[in-house]
């Protein structure tokens, strides 16, 4: 048995300017961290005593004879490509959260689910870089699906980053300073919307539109200087930059919030926090917020009173495999 252990990740400034449709234009820069709430892949061998050949175990469970009864589309395309139709296999899946949530949940479970196919064919390491480059052609090519290429970076490498990704899809990776880390974090909370939605869904109402945006000029600009403010130990002006994000963010789809969403940020605002935006593509997931530290107790009493609310926790740890019988 292998089991992977990948972060989810919390994307603060940028998002958007990682689709290919707008940095092979213009390039991208992204700032988010990963946090200590995983996702757990396992894989192993199944005994061929049974009679079905592959069981999956997500949500729901699935048993079947061979790889393309597999209606997990994701597994069943992995298994294919790393060449595994003739070997009888268990897949396990757990979260420390739920999916369709914002928090890149669905690139984490590709960098895991890859990681531990990986080693379980070929017995060897892979890079965080390759491991990264790998699921992002899995997601896009493979999968076909319309993601940007910040989530698997993130899952891949961990840490508290500024990515800056060229025309050509390369990207360098800079780790900011654990005091930052520690400083921002205090003020940070996730609040679930209660609303689960299919990400490719949401992008796809608006990729394609994102280089007549030119309000992504001015989002890539805030998370150049935002960096710049980190990279100075300072983090001053977060919350409005947070709230200039959720605005632009708002007005790429109409799909992106609604009615619940709008009046959960205007809640949370009139309770205590200053600044905050909706994770990920848009529709649902969780709404991330900024409380200062003489508003926190009365943010949290009374949002607690309505919704879920988690705090944040970074997190440096990368996708890595925590164990492997096969080298016993």
């Amino acid at each position: 048995m292998i089991i992977s252990k990948t972060p989810y990740r919390i994307s603060l400034f940028g998002g958007g300017t990682d689709y290919p449709e707008w940095y092979c234009k213009y390039g991208g820069a992204i700032i988010s961290g990963t946090i200590n709430k995983y996702i757990y892949i396992s894989v192993r061998d199944l005994p061929n005593f049974f009679e079905h050949k592959y069981r999956i175990s997500y949500s729901k469970i699935e048993e079947v004879k061979n790889l393309n009864q597999i209606k997990h589309i994701p597994i069943k395309k992995m298994l294919k490509y790393f060449e595994l139709e003739n070997n009888g296999l268990e897949i396990h899946y757990d979260g420390d959260l739920p999916s369709k949530s914002g928090m890149g949940s669905s690139s984490s479970f590709v960098v895991g689910l890859f990681k531990a196919l990986y080693e379980k064919k070929y017995t060897k390491f892979i890079t965080k870089k390759n491991l990264s480059l790998k699921s992002i052609y899995l997601e896009q090519k493979v999968l076909n699906e319309t993601v940007g290429i910040q989530d698997q970076i993130a899952a891949s490498h961990g840490g508290f980053s500024f990515i800056k990704i060229n025309t050509k899809g390369n990207y360098k990776i800079k780790n900011f300073d654990i005091k930052i880390s520690n400083k921002i974090e205090k003020n940070l909370f996730l609040v679930y919307t209660n609303v689960s939605r299919v990400a490719n869904d949401i992008a796809k109402t608006y990729v394609h539109k994102l280089r007549k945006n030119k309000m992504l000029h001015d989002l890539q600009q805030i998370t150049e200087e935002v960096n710049r403010n980190f990279c100075d130990n300072n983090i001053d002006k977060i919350d409005n930059y947070l709230n200039y994000s959720w605005e632009i963010k708002k007005k790429l789809s109409k799909l992106v919030s609604n009615s619940s969403i709008d009046n959960l940020y205007q809640y949370g605002l009139k309770i205590g926090a200053t600044g905050g935006k909706l994770l990920g593509a848009g529709g649902g997931g969780f709404f991330l917020f900024f409380v200062p530290k003489e508003n926190k107790k009365k943010f949290l009493k009374l949002m607690k009173k309505k919704k879920t609310v988690i705090p944040i926790k970074f997190e440096n740890s990368e996708s890595k495999i925590i164990f492997n019988s096969e080298l016993n």
